[in-house]
């Protein structure tokens, strides 16, 4: 189209094409990118990946979980979104993205509940259709109640200048006891802590924790932070010990099944996502640029190869989805001509395709504009 071509070889030049021919080659590019996911997430699914089991932690108060009567180390076996049968719940991060399913389509969420051997003990209703969601945040699961697996309630690194190196509290001190309340896991301490910044003066209490097979009580003050509008306790130290892992792994088959089945679920959320970002449901925060893109490649990088490769494969999926975006400039919107023409019998007028470039131009213009404020924000605090 944009340059003289010689009469012999007209034949292979791209508009002179076929409709279907043109549709295919244009519909290439974002498929290809959703077929690379796919290997990707196959290629993580043969190796298997160390994720944390599906040991629930204490749930917060007040949340969901509470409510339905989990208290804190219950082994989710299988999971049931509605009316859905139940699926194999393999780690703790898989058992965190079906509730985010069923949170973003307002469904109860039924809990197979069991112990080591396999063995189905009880079940347990989460009731999330009245709970329907609008992102997938910190929030959200806060207000579902479950935010991590279960963990010791020991102390990690101890940061500088903070309430935990004040008090004189050390890496791998493990907490019995904060105050009067015993203390059984990591997330169970995390709260306390956090919950302890309500008070208008900061209350300083007693922590009674083991240390080389001692047991010693030290006099702790955590700090306010405004979180939100919110304000909370911190104490300046990573809380919670390593949850027990596990090596999740499929078959050739079941691990190519369940790559396609993930490509999916990811492409059809990030399209809900975008949807309810353009209706006003979701915050535009959610929409990120290459400074963050780069940031989490470089963390998923540190983290090791199987965890590159993921967030890989979640790159490509959202290129794909996005080219295909009926928008003009993309793939999609080259399609929505090429459907145009197909249903009229005539393709897009020249002047109808320069007016509808330039619209889709400054609307891109406008999505990596907003990205990149909320990179600078982030990055800026």
């Amino acid at each position: 189209r944009e340059a003289p071509v010689a009469p012999q070889l007209r034949h292979l030049a791209f508009n002179t094409q076929p409709l279907a021919a043109r549709a295919a080659i244009v519909a290439a590019g974002p498929l290809i990118n959703l077929l690379l996911a796919v290997v990707l997430y196959a290629l993580v699914n043969w190796s298997g990946v160390q994720q944390p089991r599906a040991i629930l932690a204490s749930p917060v108060p007040d949340s969901i979980a509470e409510r339905a009567g989990l208290v804190g180390g219950e082994r989710v076996l299988r999971i049931a979104l509605g009316e859905q049968p139940p699926v194999a719940v393999a780690s703790f991060d898989e058992l965190r993205w079906q509730l985010a399913q069923g949170a973003l389509k307002g469904q109860d969420v039924r809990l197979e509940l069991g112990n080591g051997s396999g063995a189905v003990t009880r079940d347990v209703t989460l009731g999330l259709a009245g709970q329907r969601a609008n992102e997938v945040d910190a929030a959200l699961f806060r207000r579902i109640g479950i935010v991590g697996p279960m963990t010791r309630p020991e102390l990690g690194e101890i940061l500088p200048d903070g309430a935990a190196e004040a008090a004189g509290l050390r890496k791998g001190d493990r907490v019995l006891k904060l105050g009067d309340a015993s203390v059984v896991d990591g997330q169970q301490l995390r709260e306390l802590i956090r919950a302890s910044g309500s008070d208008s003066a900061m209350p300083t209490r007693t922590w009674l924790v083991e240390r080389d097979g001692r047991q010693l009580e030290l006099r702790v003050t955590p700090r306010q932070v405004q979180e939100g509008d919110r304000t909370i306790g911190r104490i300046g130290a990573f809380v919670g010990g390593a949850p027990e892992m596990v090596t999740v792994r499929y078959g050739p088959i079941e691990g190519l099944v369940q790559a396609f089945e993930r490509t999916w679920e990811v492409a059809t959320l990030t399209l809900r996502m975008i949807g309810r970002m353009i209706v006003g449901e979701a915050s535009l925060k959610n929409l990120n640029g290459p400074l963050t893109i780069a940031d989490y490649a470089g963390k998923s990088a540190s983290l090791g190869m199987t965890q590159y490769l993921l967030f890989l494969a979640l790159i490509s999926v959202s290129l794909g989805v996005l080219n295909l975006l009926p928008l003009p400039v993309l793939d999609g919107g080259h399609l929505m001509y090429y459907l145009w023409e197909a249903v009229t019998g005539r393709g897009v007028s020249e002047a109808w395709l320069e007016r509808l470039q330039r619209g889709g131009v400054a609307v891109l213009l406008l999505m990596m504009g907003i990205a990149l404020y909320n990179d600078l924000a982030r990055i800026l605090g």
